[in-house]
């Protein structure tokens, strides 16, 4: 998650707190890095002036100047002030109480509305709604098709058989089509603006007018850096938005809009795109937003994806197993295949509070690919009797099972010692010495 921005923080951090103390001359030097690093991120100017500012006027308000505890006490106010440039709250979804809940997608081209538009779904019907798609950009080819499959991809109707229609015939199609599946949200997918010229800007207030959305998400990519705040401002002028949603968040160009967007126009940002798959998409938390840029990790946020990927059924039969001290192989293909649920590998390093700065150094890219991938081939390269007691592997049986999965024996000795490892913790975690993260799952 902006991994550019948070590398030269987290360097900057380790900097300053191999210093026993903090002298002004260190602190000036600390926030001048963090001012460049910010700029260089494309973060509006304004904002890393007040950033700056606030953070100085804390630290020195605090008296952490020569203090044993100052370095780390400097870095918290970064934190501090990051977490109130982002908006210190989280923001939900407005939702009508008498249904549908009508969400209208606005943005430019190539922002990503479409895809959000499946996200966003997925997310409602997760959250117990009964979501409707609709179709509403005529001009791009195949537009409709793409949400139809998308739909299907995930089980969502959508309605865009009258796509050429215009706002008022389409809402009404589209509202007789939400009674009809008794749908409790729309979510309206708008055409795409390269400018927003009169013919635009009359295009999306009928179309707002037609739909009556009680939000109007402006869909913006991260990655065009202050550009997307200058359309942030221009689209809120004509049209009036709620909120935004921030694709392509887990990039690596510039992605300082997401740290001005919020000061800049005082409107929350309410979800960040994480990934391409169609459940990449998480409501868009402050602190833990703040953390995980700093390299602090977001623990919440890994046990809630694991909560939701993690069945009560298997964390029983994983409570089971780890009294027993009888896990094997076949319940760590298990637990593998759920890991890959969860998302990048990249992405959970950084909700883990250490080991973020020190991501670029586990070489993590393309690990989900090649790591998971080669770790499931040996697995299911072995025998039942070898998967349940893998300590019968000997050498013949080690080159055998390494031809079988396309490995090298040094890969296989590898997977296995990391199995061992991690049967050590299981047993740890059963015997009380560990930390209980079955319980964090059911909580």
């Amino acid at each position: 998650m902006l991994d550019a921005l948070s590398d030269r923080l987290q360097g900057v951090f380790r900097k300053l707190s191999s210093k026993g103390t903090v002298r002004e001359a260190d602190l000036d030097e600390a926030l001048r890095e963090v001012r460049v690093a910010l700029l260089e991120a494309d973060v509006n100017f304004k904002v890393v002036r007040e950033f700056t500012k606030g953070v100085r006027e804390r630290a020195l308000g605090a008296n952490v100047l020569e203090s044993l505890t100052g370095p780390q006490q400097v870095i918290g106010f970064v934190n501090e002030e990051l977490v109130q440039i982002l908006g210190r709250e989280q923001v939900g979804l407005q939702i009508e109480k008498k249904p549908p809940t009508v969400i209208m997608l606005v943005g430019p081209k190539g922002s990503g509305k479409t895809t959000t538009a499946a996200k966003l779904a997925l997310y409602l019907r997760k959250q117990g709604q009964k979501p409707l798609l609709v179709a509403a950009d005529p001009y791009r080819v195949a537009g409709g098709d793409q949400l139809i499959a998308l739909g299907k991809q995930i089980n969502v109707p959508v309605a865009a058989s009258d796509i050429d229609a215009r706002p008022k015939a389409l809402a009404k199609a589209a509202f007789n089509e939400a009674k009809r599946q008794a749908a409790t949200a729309l979510i309206v997918d708008t055409p795409g603006q390269t400018a927003m010229d009169d013919e635009a800007t009359a295009e999306l207030q009928e179309l707002r007018d037609s739909f009556s959305p009680i939000e109007t998400l402006l869909v913006v990519d991260a990655m065009t850096g202050q550009e997307a705040v200058n359309i942030a401002e221009e689209i809120d002028e004509v049209l009036g938005i709620s909120g935004f949603v921030m694709t392509k968040v887990d990039g690596d160009a510039r992605g300082g809009a997401a740290l001005s967007i919020r000061a800049v126009t005082g409107l929350p940002i309410k979800f960040i795109g994480v990934g391409e798959k169609v459940d990449a998409l998480e409501p868009f938390i402050p602190d833990r937003f703040a953390s995980r840029i700093l390299g602090m990790g977001d623990i919440a946020g890994l046990m809630e994806k694991a909560a939701e990927t993690i069945g009560e059924a298997d964390v029983e039969r994983l409570e089971k197993k780890l009294r027993n001290q009888t896990l094997d192989l076949e319940d760590f293909i298990i637990q593998i295949q759920q890991m890959k649920k969860l998302g990048p590998v990249s992405q959970l390093i950084e909700m883990i509070p250490g080991l973020a700065s020190v991501k670029s150094q586990l070489n993590m890219e393309n690990v989900d690919d090649n790591f998971w991938n080669k770790a499931e081939a040996v697995v299911y390269s072995m025998t039942p009797e070898e998967r349940r007691h893998p300590e019968i592997i000997n050498g013949s049986r080690r080159r055998r099972i390494a031809t079988g999965s396309g490995a090298t024996p040094q890969e296989v000795n590898r997977l296995l010692n990391q199995w061992k490892e991690a049967k050590k913790l299981a047993q740890a975690v059963a015997s009380g010495k560990g930390p209980n993260l079955l319980n964090l799952l059911r909580r």
